[in-house]
Formats: structure tokens, C-alpha cells, sequence
């Protein structure tokens, strides 16, 4: 049975069977929407570190994209997926403000694959997540989030993010659930084709 929390939300409790838990990061720029894939997608009420923005970060964290937003994730967001009766699904979403970076390289620790949410109207946002993966090994695919009509094809945002042709592009609407899941799955398939073809990154211990 479900237990009401605060504001109205459920909290779904972990199955007694669940034994084997996997954990994938949501990164990208500030504001691209990674706090609201987590909390689109989660099936518990997601534990988030949103703090209300104030006038110290005037200078620091470029919001000119982004005028309607008044909190962000001083930390990470986490959220919660069951799978199956046995595997359960962490979803982690990064802080994206620079400052904040130092803390993904232990966001990244046992992480079996990422999301990189994409803005087509800050793209160079998204570099640093880019570089962070592939430093790490870590498998991950790239989902342009469409909060407002697209400016680019993926094929052209590929080519800016110089981006090889195996990995996978998706679109998505973060604040709806069917397309958060459909970025989860198609990370999945991609994670699954790694394993089959023995050529899948390793994580970091």
C-alpha cells in the first residue's frame, strides 16, 4: 500500500524481492531540465535539492535562457524506477551550474550509463557533461529536450557536439513522463547493445 507524503504525493515502498539496484546520472546545463525528467519520471516523490535562487548567483549562473526559473539543484535530485520484481532503477540528476560541478565526479562513482540533456540554444552547456563521461568510460546517450520549439535537427546537433555516430540521439518533453521513459529505455537498448557486443564502458569503482 502506498503511504501519503506531504503535498500529496505517494510513496511507492521498495518491493521486499528487490535485490539488485542500478544507478544512471542525468546530466547537463542549468536549466536544461534534468530535475524535471527526475521528477517526471520517478515513481516515489523525489528527493531534490532545489533552493530558491537569490541575488548571489547574479553573475555567476548565466539565466538569461532561462528568466522563468527560480530554483536549482544545489546538490542532485533523486528518483526512483522499479523495473522489475528483482531490479530497481536510481535515477540521479546533476547539478548544472559550473560551481557545482566538482561534484559529479562522485555522482559518476558505480554509475552504469548517463543521459545528456541537450538545449539546442546552449549546446557549448553541454560539453563539460561530454568530456566528465568520457573520462570516466561511462556509456551514454543524448536527449534533446524540446521546453521550447527546437532550433536544430539532432543530425546537426550532432555534428556540434562532435558526437560519434553509435551513440544515440532522442528527443524528448522532460516534463512529460511517456517521453522521460522513452529516454530511460532507449538508454537501456543502448546499454544492452554494449553488454552483447563486449564493449560496453566500465564505471567507476
Amino acid at each position: 500500500m502506498s503511504t501519503a507524503l506531504p503535498g500529496g504525493a505517494a510513496h511507492a515502498p521498495l518491493r521486499e524481492s528487490a535485490s539488485d539496484g542500478l544507478k544512471i546520472v542525468i546530466v547537463g546545463g542549468f536549466g536544461v531540465g534534468k530535475t524535471t525528467m527526475v521528477q517526471s519520471v520517478s515513481e516515489i516523490r523525489p528527493l531534490s535539492t532545489e533552493e530558491t535562487m537569490t541575488q548571489a548567483g547574479v553573475g555567476i549562473d548565466d539565466a538569461s535562457f532561462v528568466r522563468n526559473k527560480t530554483t536549482t539543484t544545489v546538490a542532485f535530485d533523486f528518483g526512483r524506477i522499479s523495473l522489475d520484481e528483482q531490479m530497481v532503477l536510481y535515477l540521479f540528476g546533476a547539478p548544472g551550474q559550473e560551481r557545482f560541478w566538482f561534484l559529479w565526479d562522485r555522482l559518476f562513482s558505480g554509475t552504469l550509463g548517463a543521459v545528456v540533456l541537450v538545449d539546442t540554444n546552449r549546446l557549448s552547456d553541454s560539453w563539460y557533461a561530454l568530456d566528465r563521461l568520457e573520462h570516466h568510460g561511462t556509456p551514454f546517450i543524448v536527449a534533446r529536450n524540446n521546453f521550447t520549439e527546437p532550433q536544430h535537427t539532432l543530425e546537426e546537433v550532432r555534428e556540434a557536439l562532435d558526437l560519434p555516430p553509435e551513440v544515440p540521439m532522442i528527443e524528448c518533453d522532460a516534463r512529460k513522463r511517456d517521453s522521460s521513459k522513452a529516454v530511460l529505455v532507449a538508454l537501456a537498448r543502448y546499454l544492452y547493445s554494449l553488454s552483447t557486443n563486449g564493449s560496453a564502458g566500465e564505471t567507476t569503482a
